[in-house]
């Protein structure tokens, strides 16, 4: 990165390049950054081809965002972050695009837009993304007006606009507002969700078909509205960790985990050995627990019931260690700033045991029940191929993204707590179709017990929880932290006003980009694959619509 930087420093003049604390922040004003962006992706040694996030931020004095980007060909390189604000045009904040240089810079920009109002320029989709279209205000800017009598709760049937706003620049630099159809005049558009049991949740397809054939699909994912990241600037730093269950709740330790690093790295705060163990044990765990689930629901969204049920045996096994030592079952809320809530169960060591005992012959039942079986081949075979190129421009993670070839684990990509320490394989793969995702998973699994294998007799003696203070303030500044969930990549961003309370907590998860992919892979596809598809990404729906 660092060869890149200067040649960076050379050609954009105008722009300032800052490293602290193993992060460098490039500022640099809107009019060259559509530029930058381009240089930045394209460059020879290291392109940064993985877009994080985008996170929007309301200075108070201005408004605008952060870029994070990391490179596929320097995994052991930093995160490069950098920082444009808006510029005002005739009272709306305004950037420009870069939806042509990272395709989920689409709905990156969305999502900015959605609470922030900043305008993109050039973006081809610039509707809301998860409020209601006729939704008053932004809720992420400091002003904003929360009185619940400017946005009633409706009673009307759900709308959406079949039309979507897009602001283009001529040559002179002037900007003005376009509209452009969603689908064609005379697509015959049918709904799937977001009822529907294989959407997994609350999520809406708006898919345009010829005959069984799929022409576009429109994501709706605005359905469950929890306000996670606007609730964290209202709350103290302990008090925002249970919400990291109830987003992607199969990977609850995993999120609980970032975000206790996060805040530590920021208060300079160093946890036991044991506590960093227990965490890797419980995110291993829940690796294998949620993948467990996957394999079942999966097959069972294909017909094979009966999978389900073979699946749910070890999950169950998973679930009895989980509820012994943090009592409960699904929301843990056990991972705390400065280790873990309370020690081990008596019995952990002996039922994990347990575990690894049955796990293998499972695994191999799996195979054997469904993997082989010719209806399976012949359904997931071919089927919604993700090439290398595209998960890399959509920013998709974990098995999706490494069953297209792509080495995108964080654990080995940043290594973070004892991970460098493990010995354990990424998994890839390089057909990048469904069945190669159902594949990585299954792989997957055993890594996991690999590591568990590791460290279930070498837990050390010593603090589960270190002493923190008892009001925990947080210097100013800014900190960004990616960790490796169940389903890929998740990002958290935090910018800290010296106070007791985040300034600005950004949550990127895994499941947005897994569920904005999907009209990419489906086109020409059938309606039966969808389901197909769908399943085989994984997606959980509050992770998108925290």
């Amino acid at each position: 990165m660092a060869n890149m930087l200067e040649k960076i420093a050379k050609e954009f003049p105008m722009a300032t390049v800052e490293t602290a604390d193993a992060k460098t922040t490039i500022t640099i004003d809107d009019s060259h950054w559509h530029a930058l962006a381009r240089r930045l992706r394209d460059d020879a040694e290291t392109p940064q081809d993985y877009l994080v996030t985008i996170v929007g931020v309301d200075w108070k004095d201005s408004m605008g965002c952060l870029y994070e980007l990391m490179s596929s060909a320097d995994p052991k390189g930093n995160i490069l972050q950098v920082k444009v604000v808006a510029k005002d045009v005739d009272g709306r904040p305004m950037l420009h695009s870069v939806a042509d240089i990272w395709d989920i810079a689409v709905y990156y920009e969305r999502e900015v837009y959605d609470f922030f109002g900043i305008v993109f320029i050039g973006n081809p989709d610039m509707r809301r993304l998860f409020l209601s279209i006729d939704w008053k205000g932004y809720p992420l800017r400091k002003d904003y007006d929360d009185d619940p009598i400017l946005n009633p709760v409706s009673t009307e049937s759900e709308r959406q606009s079949d039309f979507t706003d897009m602001w283009v620049e001529d040559k002179d630099g002037n900007v003005s507002k376009t509209q452009r159809r969603i689908f064609a005049e005379n697509d015959f558009v049918v709904n799937i969700g977001p009822q529907h049991p294989a959407t997994h949740g609350v999520l809406r397809f708006r898919t345009a078909v010829n005959g069984e054939e799929i022409k576009k699909i429109d994501v709706y994912m605005g359905y469950i509205h929890r306000g996670i990241e606007k609730l964290c600037e209202n709350l103290t730093y302990p008090q925002t960790l249970h919400f990291m269950d109830r987003m992607d709740y199969f990977s609850a330790h995993n999120y609980h985990h970032a975000l206790c690093m996060l805040y530590e790295k920021a208060a300079g705060i160093e946890i036991s050995r044991r506590a960093q163990v227990i965490r890797v044990m419980m995110d291993e765990l829940s690796r294998i627990a949620s993948h467990m689930l996957f394999i079942g629901t999966y097959c069972m969204d294909l017909g094979a019931t009966t999978m389900l049920f073979y699946t749910l045996r070890v999950r169950e096994q998973i679930l009895d260690i989980m509820e012994k030592t943090c009592g409960a079952r699904m929301t843990f809320n056990y991972e705390c700033i400065g280790g873990v809530m309370q020690d081990l169960a008596p019995d952990f060591v002996q039922d994990v045991h347990a575990l690894l005992d049955v796990l293998p012959a499972n695994i191999k039942e799996y195979n054997k029940l469904f993997v082989g079986n010719v209806i399976t081949q012949n359904r997931l075979r071919n089927v919604g191929i993700l090439t290398n190129e595209d998960a890399k421009s959509w920013g998709i993670t974990g098995p999706s993204g490494r069953a297209s070839g792509w080495a995108c684990d964080m654990r080995k990509w940043l290594p973070y707590s004892i991970y460098s320490e493990l010995d354990f394989e990424e998994v890839t793969a390089t057909e990048g179709d469904s069945l190669a995702r159902f594949n990585v998973r299954m792989r997957e699994m055993e890594e996991s017990a690999k590591i568990l294998s590791q460290l279930v007799d070498n837990i050390p003696e010593g603090e589960y929880c270190v002493k923190v203070p008892k009001v925990l303030k947080l210097p100013k500044g800014s900190w960004f932290q990616v960790t490796e969930g169940c389903r890929g990549a998740f990002g958290l961003y935090l910018e800290s006003d010296g106070t007791t309370k985040p300034y600005r907590l950004k949550i990127a998860p895994p499941c947005l980009n897994l569920a904005a992919v999907v009209d990419h892979i489906t086109v020409g596809q059938k309606i039966a694959d969808l389901i197909t598809i769908g399943g085989s990404l994984d997606y959980i729906v509050p992770d998108m619509d925290r």
